[in-house]
């Protein structure tokens, strides 16, 4: 049964504060006037007030569970099953436990008369604004169950994208951990003990050997140090990251990286293209479009560009005139938009254009992983060869000595 929080007097006069356990905040209103408490204020207990630390973690619902969960809905819609059965049913064979507290509380909402799309709007951490504009715009227009299958493709589409992006990334990230722990291992007890038999001899070391103990060396009297100065440069660049125009300059500074600055572009074309020719073909107005998909794109570079482009376009101009003065929208995409409002088949150029960029990112990515691999073996392989120069040099060297 949900909990809801609640501030309120009670028959004195007094403020107060505390819970209570109802099946909806009605019930709730009638459970408290039957303590003499005149409620103020009424609202869910938020599960992230959990005192676990690693709730957060636990209750992150997958892009995978809210698809699926939004194709058995649709399919269920599209049969006529009235909504609020439709969404009993869910809500009892949903497994995901955060989810299916989440949709309990739409459940709730929905009986107390909220439409779908304010149930859903009170879980701004599951549902997405992207997600309340087309479930408004189905349920405004009589089409909800062809807005949810368009999601429910749309959601997948976007999961299989960070799959790919996931398991591409995963081999180089592995390699980079584990040469960065095998470096660590040498150079903090290996190479000591090796190169410590030299310690008597008079011969003087060679230079390689030399930088590489002192390296050693530094590295095991201050690795404290070091790892304060981690940890305060991950403080710092969180609190920096706090104002518009420092995030706004590294926004822009991503996009001019050597290839992954090409690679980010392509996906917030893609990212653009999709999420805006969702809500168009869902029945959303071409402003309140093109002010979400700007919500959906986390790089400030695109979102000034489309705060203008939604200017542009309010006051009587086209989007396609508005994306054409900047580099960031190349002409392929406006020359698509521009055919796609000639022709009043915008929504399918803009589905043509989100699935091209989509192809091009998997492509590019794969193709750029195919160079990391072998340039950072290339890379592993030139530090331990001059480890073990190191290491040998002054070995030889001790040998002619002896000789």
């Amino acid at each position: 049964m949900p909990i809801y929080s609640y501030k309120g007097y009670d028959g004195s006069g007094r403020s107060c504060t505390g819970t209570v356990e109802a099946e909806s905040i009605r019930s709730a209103h009638d459970q408290l006037h039957s303590r003499q408490i005149l409620a103020s204020e009424i609202a869910p207990e938020q599960p992230a007030s959990s005192t676990d630390p690693f709730s957060r973690f636990r209750q992150r619902i997958p892009i995978a569970e809210i698809s699926l969960f939004t194709r058995r809905l649709a399919t269920l819609v599209s049969a006529s099953v009235p909504l609020h059965e439709a969404l009993q049913a869910l809500h009892q064979q949903e497994r995901h436990k955060e989810l299916r507290a989440v949709l309990g509380r739409v459940k709730t909402r929905l009986a107390e008369g909220a439409t779908l799309a304010r149930a859903m709007s009170e879980e701004p951490k599951v549902f997405k604004e992207n997600y309340i504009a087309m479930v408004s715009a189905g349920e405004a227009g009589g089409a909800l169950d062809r807005v949810l299958l368009r999601l429910a493709d749309f959601l997948e589409r976007q999961e299989e994208l960070r799959r790919t992006v996931s398991s591409a990334m995963a081999y180089p990230a592995l390699m980079a951990l584990v040469g960065s722990a095998v470096m660590l291992f040498l150079l903090a007890f290996v190479i000591p003990k090796i190169t410590g038999i030299f310690a008597d001899s008079k011969a003087a070391l060679p230079f390689l050997t030399v930088a590489l103990l002192a390296i050693s060396n530094l590295l095991r009297k201050i690795w404290w140090l070091l790892l304060i100065l981690v940890f305060v440069a991950f403080w710092l660049y969180r609190r920096l990251m706090r104002r518009p125009k420092l995030i706004a300059a590294r926004d822009r500074l991503l996009l001019k990286l050597p290839l992954f600055g090409h690679l980010l572009q392509i996906l917030m074309l893609a990212r653009f293209s999709g999420v805006l020719g969702l809500l168009l073909g869902s029945g959303v107005p071409l402003l309140k479009s093109l002010e979400i998909s700007s919500d959906a794109l986390v790089n400030r570079a695109y979102q000034a560009v489309l705060a203008d482009a939604r200017t542009a376009v309010a006051e009587g101009g086209t989007l396609s005139g508005a994306l054409e003065r900047t580099p960031l929208f190349p002409p392929l995409l406006t020359h698509l938009i521009s055919v796609g409002e000639k022709s009043g088949t915008l929504v399918e150029s803009l589905e043509t254009a989100g699935k091209g960029f989509e192809r091009e990112f998997e492509s590019s990515t794969t193709r750029l992983v195919g160079l990391l691999e072998p340039v950072m073996i290339l890379v592993m392989g030139l530090v331990v060869g001059l480890v073990v120069v190191a290491v040998l040099l002054p070995i030889f060297q001790l040998n002619q000595l002896i000789k």
